[in-house]
């Protein structure tokens, strides 16, 4: 049974009404698909590919108007230098880990060549200059998943591309999540929508994320300082852990919030992981 989402919990952020699936496929002709790798053998996956698929899957001949802000950190995102020229996106954008950017911005610049079956995309558009700047974007998920083995492939590119679908969104340990941590605790895919009205027409704006940020004592819900509420009493020191083992341990999932270090005293502190990447 999928874990409640927050609204199912009574937790209500803000004033504005949500879309009917409350994820980024409210907002018309946006598509959504993960491909999603958990294996032990040959190496350990914990990862994966989403895509985001707009103008119905047009997106290679109707293209979208785009923009892009960078908060913070040092997330990686291919073809930003065309998107802050043009203001246009030509593309599926896909997020994947840190070292899988490449092979997904070349998947999806060879899609339509190869897999155009389903979105109908002319195979010339590969060869051409629209279909050659792909936007890719990362977080990195080196706790859980050996990052080092580079497994995800063309071919996983493509299975989220034709997975992509409207409706509700997959979230959590789905796609470029399934790998992810958000202050200390599991983090992964998330999305949500609001419905807003401005200068008498109604617009909706969708949200898709994947989180992967922060120290435990910086989580806030709503306002209210959470992560700082958590008693740390019985948390082992993870310093009085040999290497070794304490490597072991973090790349099991069931032990992993119990040896990463909470140091709330600490006036320089630095995030456990890297910082959030959102589109």
């Amino acid at each position: 049974m999928p874990r409640a989402r927050l609204r199912e919990l009574g937790i209500s952020i803000g004033t504005h009404p949500t879309g009917p699936y409350n994820a980024i496929t409210d907002v018309p002709d946006i598509f959504v698909g993960h491909e999603t790798l958990i294996f032990d053998e040959p190496a350990l996956a914990r990862t994966g590919v989403t895509m985001i698929v707009p103008r119905a899957g047009n997106i290679w001949t109707d293209h979208a108007y785009a923009g892009f802000f960078s908060f913070n950190g040092c997330g990686e995102m291919t073809g930003l230098p065309w998107v802050e020229e043009s203001g246009v996106l030509h593309t599926p954008i896909g997020i994947t880990n840190t070292n899988s950017v490449g092979v997904v911005r070349d998947a999806i610049a060879a899609y339509p060549l190869d897999m155009s079956d389903k979105w109908h995309v002319p195979p010339s558009i590969a060869s051409s200059w629209q279909g050659s700047l792909p936007v890719v974007a990362e977080t990195w998920d080196g706790w859980l998943n050996n990052i080092g083995a580079f497994q995800v492939t063309k071919q996983h590119a493509y299975q989220a591309l034709d997975k992509a679908q409207s409706g509700p969104v997959a979230e959590g340990n789905v796609g470029g999540g399934t790998g992810m941590i958000c202050h200390e605790f599991k983090g992964g895919i998330g999305t949500s929508s609001r419905v807003v009205t401005c200068f008498g027409q109604q617009y909706t704006v969708g949200v898709l994320v994947q989180a992967n940020y922060g120290s435990r004592h910086l989580l806030r819900v709503d306002g209210v300082p959470v992560g700082r509420e958590i008693d740390y009493a019985k948390v082992a020191d993870p310093w009085s852990i040999p290497p070794k083992e304490a490597q072991s341990l973090l790349f099991s999932p069931p032990m992993l919030l119990l040896f990463l270090p909470n140091v709330p005293d600490w006036p320089n502190e630095q995030p456990l992981v890297s910082p959030v990447q959102a589109v």
